[in-house]
């Protein structure tokens, strides 16, 4: 051999670094029935999962946001509201269903906070929308939150509330304010019987519970009522609403989409929430127009008092006074001193309304009531689109106000913005102020010319032009207010929510979402079968003991005997009492291939043969061995002796009914003789020699020449000398009988001789501190895949004993009850 042969031989001695994958794949198909356990309990546990869950369900619906104008904007509308457009409409909307305000509006409309529940098979069940009765709270008095009150109906006329308290205070709230409060109740049962339609006062709960018609009760049928925190409750819709553009074609078309578990609530949700959305989106488009028809309104009252007073001023005159006839040129020009002073009214009008406005931009922040310039006869297109810019902009800040932070880079952009449209204004307002005021001052003059011409008349007359002309005034004043403030009633009344409901939400059947049980199936399957194969994949990789012959082939050159199955019986002479078992035969065959090792070795025929067993630690079947290769040479005519030569822990006389008061040690030491301590058995042609007391020094015992000459003398003899030492790899004792050995069996038992035992023995192999070793492989276990590597045989031409004979020479195990199973089954996991 090489020296690269040897080093790889080495390498593959000391255990290797390469993954077995076929070892992990033959232990796999011996845990079949772990895996198939694991994909099963995963199977029955996403069926139980499956018939837990409740159904989830997703409705939409659809709405459009537009820039729908008024019918009534004309050419000839002389109040106008100008919007600047729908920038930004959509994302504003988007934004709105997200605010507090509005899912409050919406919850409170629906009252969601009251829920109408019956006993389901796992949980109960929400039955809004198929409740056969209905309650009205009063929202001035505290309702019971989280705790489920039972509705019992007795009979067509009365029903019962049951419950049952466990704390004596609970937490009320009170949905006309929303405040909570805490209120004593009643440790244990309650039950208590009211009237349908008759109010229910109690300290914990005030409604009135009415029947629907449509829907019969039966007697003693049971519901349940809870009441829920209402700012839980929107905080739970708050963000529940999903919100997407409907196609790229059409993005001022949102789709509005909600999940839960009954469809009822999510229609009624998604279509209380477009109708607000859309009333809200109105009120606020109003919000001009209403702030014009106040002031409208204010001015159109002023006006009115003015009329009277004009008029009461004219009867009062006339019944003081006759009525007079004025000449015809004095009463043209007390028309035109009336229309001069009609438009002196109209500009000091206009005048009033640019200093009001003036002040009120200087010194509010809120810019959302200012009332439109055209209300007053301002037409300046300057005034009338900064005025519309500002209060648009003041408006959706306002709407931002309840989802942004005051340090929003938004907030700043709109003050910038409404900013500079606010200077702007303020110099449209002064040119403007000085432009009317140069108008009044020609008034003025025109005025007083006119009234230089009066003078002339009767002081009586001049008095009775005067009222007349302010009545005029008045009513003209009046008229046009009043036409005014209709038309801006019109406008109101006609104007049209830039949002509007294209697809209402509907139960059509349908729109399940979850609980996804195919794949709740498919990840049961999933994890049912690699969970299993994870952990026969770690126990693989932490597990470092034998399991078959080919994994001694890979870790070692040592060749394999044979085989040796696993066999409970009540002793050890197996051999002896069940001659036709599977593992007597194993026995016999280990007896043949042995015969192959001693006719290559060379010396005297005549001279027994000596067999060391060993193994690595205790518990490998050594002493089992021992005696059962002893027993099979008996049998076969050899005459055979077994020595026990673990000193240590002495086993071998016990089953041949004998004592260990005498043996080996005593020869050896020199009290007894051979023929004194040698123990004749039931077994014809076997002679046993137990080890005896346990000594003080065992190594140097079998170090001494007695020893030597011993085994010479056994020899001489008996056929077969069979030596029982201590295990080689906890102490050295047994390399010391090695110089005895014509052939040594070194016993690796299946699932417990650890892997790193066999570089023990490697070693000494290499050194030559052991010669003629061959491996004895325990507790083989038939039928079973742990002993993977032996369905290609092993190429060593010896035979191999168990499963080399048909079953007909072998006596039948009794078959294994259920327990047995289980326990064998846990064993090869």
């Amino acid at each position: 051999m090489t020296q690269y042969e040897y080093d790889d031989q080495d390498h593959m001695e000391s255990g290797g670094m390469t993954f077995d994958f076929r070892g992990y794949l033959f232990k796999v198909l011996n845990l079949w029935k772990l895996v198939l356990l694991c994909i099963g309990t995963a199977l029955v546990i996403a069926y139980l999962i499956n018939v837990r869950k409740q159904n989830i369900y997703k409705l939409d619906s659809l709405i459009t946001v537009e820039n729908d104008q008024n019918p009534f904007f004309t050419a000839n509308t002389s109040i106008s509201f100008n919007w600047g457009g729908v920038s930004g409409k959509v994302g504003k909307v988007i934004t709105s269903l997200q605010t507090r305000t509005h899912n409050e509006m919406v919850v409170d409309s629906l009252q969601f906070y009251i829920d109408y529940l019956k006993e389901g098979k796992y949980r109960k069940l929400d039955i809004y929308g198929n409740s056969p009765f209905y309650i009205e709270i009063d929202k001035g008095h505290g309702q019971l939150l989280n705790h489920t009150l039972g509705i019992r109906f007795i009979n067509d006329t009365q029903f019962e509330i049951f419950t049952e308290f466990e704390n004596d205070a609970g937490t009320v709230q009170f949905y006309g304010d929303k405040h909570t409060d805490r209120v004593s109740l009643p440790v244990g049962s309650f039950n208590k019987t009211f009237t349908i339609g008759k109010p229910v006062v109690l300290p914990f709960a005030h409604f009135t519970l009415f029947t629907r018609p449509e829907q019969a009760i039966s007697e003693n049928s049971e519901f349940f009522i809870k009441f829920s925190n209402f700012d839980q409750v929107v905080n739970t819709y708050k963000n529940a609403v999903d919100t997407s553009p409907f196609s790229k074609e059409s993005p001022s078309v949102l789709r509005l989409s909600l999940s839960g578990h009954n469809k009822a609530k999510i229609v009624a949700y998604l279509n209380a929430t477009s109708a607000i959305l859309s009333r809200t989106e109105l009120e606020r488009k109003n919000l001009y127009a209403t702030n014009t028809i106040k002031f409208i309104d204010s001015s159109l009252a002023s006006v009115n008092n003015s009329l009277k007073d004009v008029s009461d001023e004219m009867n009062t005159f006339r019944k003081q006074n006759k009525v007079f006839d004025v000449d015809a040129e004095m009463t043209e020009v007390s028309a035109r001193l009336r229309e001069y002073e009609m438009a002196k009214e109209i500009d000091q009008t206009k005048l009033n309304y640019l200093n009001a406005l003036d002040d009120y931009l200087r010194t509010k922040t809120d810019y959302i009531n200012i009332a439109a310039p055209s209300s007053v006869g301002i037409e300046e297109p300057n005034i009338q689109q900064s005025v519309s810019k500002i209060t648009a902009l003041a408006i959706e800040r306002q709407s931002l106000e309840y989802t942004m932070k005051e340090s929003s880079d938004l907030f700043k952009d709109l003050d910038r913005r409404i900013n500079a449209e606010k200077r702007v204004l303020l110099e449209t307002i002064d040119a403007t102020k000085s432009t009317i005021r140069l108008q009044l001052k020609s008034i003025q003059r025109q005025v007083a010319s006119l009234e230089s011409k009066l003078s002339n008349l009767p002081e009586d007359q001049q008095q009775y032009l005067k009222i007349q002309r302010k009545l005029d005034i008045s009513q003209e004043s009046y008229n046009v207010y009043l036409a005014k403030r209709g038309e801006a009633a019109i406008v109101k009344a006609a104007n049209i929510s830039d949002i509007t409901s294209i697809d209402e939400a509907k139960d059509i059947g349908g729109g399940l979402i979850g609980p996804n049980k195919s794949l709740n199936y498919m990840m049961a399957l999933m994890v049912g079968f690699f969970l299993p194969m994870l952990m026969i994949f770690i126990i693989y990789l932490l597990d470092n003991t034998i399991h078959g012959s080919d994994e001694v082939e890979r870790l070692s050159r040592i060749p394999i005997l044979g085989l040796i199955g696993k066999y409970k019986y009540h002793n050890n002479l197996v051999v002896f009492e069940k001659p036709k078992s599977a593992v007597a035969e194993s026995f016999r065959s280990i007896r043949s291939s042995l015969q192959f090792i001693f006719k290559k070795q060379e010396g005297d025929e005549k001279l027994g043969k000596t067999i060391m067993v060993t193994s690595s630690v205790s518990g490998e079947g050594k002493t089992f061995t021992s005696i059962n290769m002893a027993t099979v040479y008996a049998l076969s005519g050899k005459k055979t002796i077994l020595l026990g030569l673990d000193l240590r822990k002495p086993k071998i006389f016990d089953d041949f009914e004998i004592t260990n008061d005498l043996g080996i040690v005593n020869y050896l030491i020199g009290e007894h003789t051979l023929q004194e301590v040698t123990s004749h058995t039931n077994v014809a042609n076997l002679d046993v020699i137990p080890s005896g007391p346990v000594p003080p020094n065992p190594s140097e015992l079998l170090m001494s020449d007695v020893l030597t000459d011993l085994i010479a003398q056994l020899r001489q003899e008996y056929d077969m000398i069979i030596l029982d030492t201590p295990p080689l790899g906890l102490v050295t004792d047994a390399l010391q009988l090695t110089q005895f050995a014509d052939a040594t069996m070194f016993m690796v038992r299946l699932d417990y001789t650890k892997k790193g035992m066999l570089s023990l023995i490697n070693a000494k192999y290499r050194m030559g501190e052991v010669k003629n070793i061959s491996f004895v492989l325990n507790f083989y276990k038939h039928k079973t895949n742990h002993n993977y590597g032996y369905g290609y045989g092993y190429g060593y031409g010896y035979g191999y004993g168990y499963g080399v004979y048909g079953n007909a020479y072998h006596e039948s195990d009794k078959k294994k009850g259920i327990v047995g199973r289980v326990k064998r089954f846990i064993q090869q996991i």
